[in-house]
């Protein structure tokens, strides 16, 4: 019996019930891979897609397989609500992930490249260059590559050299003797960082009207001999190498902006987790590279192709072979209006990228920027890129003498380096930057700009699901919702305070918060669904999110189960949770949506004695988002906003039945299957024809 319900069942403890994080964010990146198989897509769409794929991996190995072989190292950390060690992991890991990297390189070689060449683009193997080709490759390689390749011997003097994290290496076997008699017989050749990894060959020495690239390794190759004069190259195989790049630092410092920036060189040069290698590379040669990096055979990818397919990213001039081109629309509130202030003074405006556009919370900060009205602006920055209109505005803003505060997480994985610039930039205009809480990241998605009005002041808000990255905002899907309701103005100028300040927690009116308070909201919204069902009433819960992971969270939604709730989750990625398992998970749906844009928007609906409660939040159900980072989730109160996050948000994509993948209850994603009398329905697709007029 469950002593929160009263209902008989199984014990929720029992680790057969919860999946593998690891593998379950491993089952997203076969999803992914997927997609490169997937007709939907324009052909190109469907190479970046692999190459997609191959960036996660890589992203995989650095950190998820990285924190698996320290816990097993060190003998730290406790298995997750699976069971599962640390061994065991690695091992399941290894058995998938061989098997995906051949089909990727399967799709590669006998799928997608074959396709492309009949579409005209060329990716020019060496046995395939025509005499003029031969000629120009051996120009490039004398005058551009040659300078700036430095070849290292193996021998006692030189020892095995320690080669930079995912960097293009060669192992070169030498015949002969040198000019100081050494014939150690191998080599060390590092690719120039600096050099593009694809080339496109000068149309004058190609056919009419094709594309033709040509790979940095494949001319490297082809001259590695005049590397070492006097000697013979008798072998050259490509092969890299993928270290932890997971950044510790010790936030007990007095500046955690250079005790940052004085860690990321170590990322380069982490413990080293993975081995690719050209599958037609020797044995004895794997093994001594395996020797080398101290990892094992089951660490060793050899692959039928380049060991760098993330460097394949590149575009033609072939429409059809790509997305067709899209233009957000702009809300009809923000058109009636030349100031976007005037626009919100009218209602709350909820923006739904990328389909509609993200230029007015740019045209916020650049109206605030301006406006001799405007006294403050207060705004979090988790992940900005460079080259930024955000921070441009916020520049100018604080050289404009408004008071601007930045909280700048510093600790936003691999854009740790753009935000300690940004926030460089933003001090020397005079903005006042801070970090925000030791122990805690900042990723909640805030933005006030604080104005006079009349003899007192107003404020006006933006809080989205997701980052202030204007890049982004054009292939993620977020919510943004802007709007001027003093409630919920007030509870993020209280946030922030929290954030800048001290003191205890903020008692908000509107939105929830970790790590206080959207934790026990979404179980105690979890558990009145479950008491509804239990005493007859209906009872729903659809939940839109990235990841999750959090055990208490996975047992409510069990227990709402139980009791007949009807839930549906939409994940994109990680999902820990076994749907389907009688007596426990049959009246739980599990499905993510892989397309065009990477699903991104994070959205709670509880029906709630009727109420429909409806929030959108920066926050997955994770550990981390829940206890360890400062989130916000925002209701969206305004009825017509909210039959549009519950149609658009919600139920378009409990429709889709083209770009759908269903989980089942032994952890397997298995595609929706579209019935024969069945309209194809595409979620995505959908809200480019209903908010931007189509693609």
């Amino acid at each position: 019996m469950n002593a929160n319900t009263g209902i008989q069942g199984p014990d929720l403890s029992n680790q057969d019930f919860y999946i593998n994080r690891e593998l379950s964010l491993l089952q997203f990146n076969l999803r992914v891979l997927e997609q490169a198989m997937d007709e939907h897509h324009p052909l190109m769409e469907r190479l970046n897609f692999l190459l997609i794929f191959s960036s996660n991996m890589d992203e995989f190995f650095e950190i998820r397989v990285a924190g698996l072989k320290n816990r097993l190292e060190t003998g730290t950390g406790r298995p997750g609500p699976d069971g599962m060690l640390a061994e065991e992991v690695l091992a399941e890991v290894a058995r998938v992930t061989h098997d995906a990297v051949q089909r990727q390189y399967h799709i590669l070689q006998n799928i997608l490249l074959p396709a492309l060449a009949e579409e005209g683009v060329h990716f020019l193997r060496r046995e395939d260059w025509t005499p003029a080709q031969t000629e120009w490759v051996k120009k490039y390689f004398r005058d551009q590559i040659y300078p700036v390749l430095t070849p290292i011997a193996l021998d006692p003097a030189h020892p095995f050299p320690r080669l930079v994290n995912k960097s293009l290496n060669f192992i070169v076997s030498l015949d002969g003797k040198d000019a100081f008699g050494r014939s150690t017989g191998l080599a060390i050749v590092p690719a120039p960082r600096s050099l593009p990894r694809l080339l496109r060959l000068p149309e004058e020495i190609c056919e009419d009207g094709n594309d033709n690239f040509i790979f940095l390794s494949s001319m490297i190759h082809a001259h590695v001999s005049d590397l070492f004069p006097g000697m013979k190259a008798t072998g050259c195989y490509q092969f890299r190498v993928t270290r932890n790049a997971d950044l510790e630092v010790d936030e007990d410092v007095e500046d955690l902006a250079s005790a940052l920036k004085g860690e990321l060189l170590s990322r380069r040069y982490g413990d080293e987790v993975r081995l690719e290698v050209a599958d037609n590379c020797p044995r004895d040669l794997i093994e001594y590279l395996l020797e080398q990096f101290e990892l094992t055979e089951q660490d060793a990818y050899e692959v039928n192709g380049p060991v760098n397919l993330a460097r394949m990213f590149t575009s033609v001039n072939r429409p059809r072979l790509h997305y067709p081109p899209f233009s957000p629309k702009l809300p009809a509130a923000v058109k009636k209006h030349e100031s976007i202030f005037e626009a919100i003074d009218q209602g709350d405006i909820l923006l739904h990228h990328p389909f509609e556009s993200f230029s007015p919370v740019v045209n916020l900060l650049a109206e605030a920027a301006r406006d001799p009205k405007v006294l403050a602006i207060k705004q979090t920055l988790y992940r900005t890129g460079t080259n930024s209109e955000i921070l441009d505005h916020l520049e100018t803003a604080a050289r404009n003498g408004k008071e601007v505060t930045a909280v700048v997480e510093l600790r936003a994985r691999f854009d740790e380096e753009s935000n300690i610039e940004g926030a460089r930039r933003l001090q020397e205009a005079g903005a006042m930057v801070v970090y925000g809480v030791v122990g805690y990241k900042t990723h909640a998605k805030m933005l006030l700009v604080v104005r006079r009005d009349g003899d007192g002041i107003k404020r006006y808000a933006h809080v989205g699901t997701g980052n202030y990255h204007t890049k982004t905002t054009k292939i993620y899907t977020d919510y943004g919702l802007m709007t001027a309701e003093k409630g919920l103005c007030q509870d993020v100028h209280k946030i922030f305070q929290e954030l800048t300040g001290m003191g205890k927690a903020a008692r908000l009116k509107q939105l929830k918060h970790s790590p206080f308070t959207l934790h026990p909201s979404l179980v105690q919204w979890i558990d009145f669904e479950t008491e509804q069902a239990l005493a007859g009433k209906p009872a729903r819960i659809i939940a839109k999110f990235n990841s999750l992971t959090e055990e208490q969270i996975m047992r409510a939604l069990y227990r709402a189960s139980q009791a007949g709730v009807r839930i549906d989750l939409i994940v994109r990625g990680i999902c820990c949770l076994r749907p389907g398992i009688p007596g426990l998970s049959e009246n739980i749906r599990v499905r993510s949506v892989i397309g065009r844009f990477l699903e991104h928007t994070r959205i709670y609906h509880f029906h709630h004695a009727g109420e429909d409660l409806v929030y959108c939040s920066s926050a997955d159900w994770m550990d981390r988002n829940l206890f360890n980072r400062v989130e916000t989730a925002f209701p969206v109160n305004e009825p017509a906003l909210k039959a549009q996050v519950l149609e658009q948000g919600l139920e378009y994509y409990l429709r889709d039945n083209g770009q759908a993948w269903e989980l089942h209850g032994d952890g397997i994603y298995r595609r929706v299957q579209r019935a024969e009398h069945e309209a194809p329905f595409l979620a995505q697709q959908a809200l480019l024809e209903a908010l931007s007029g189509g693609a």
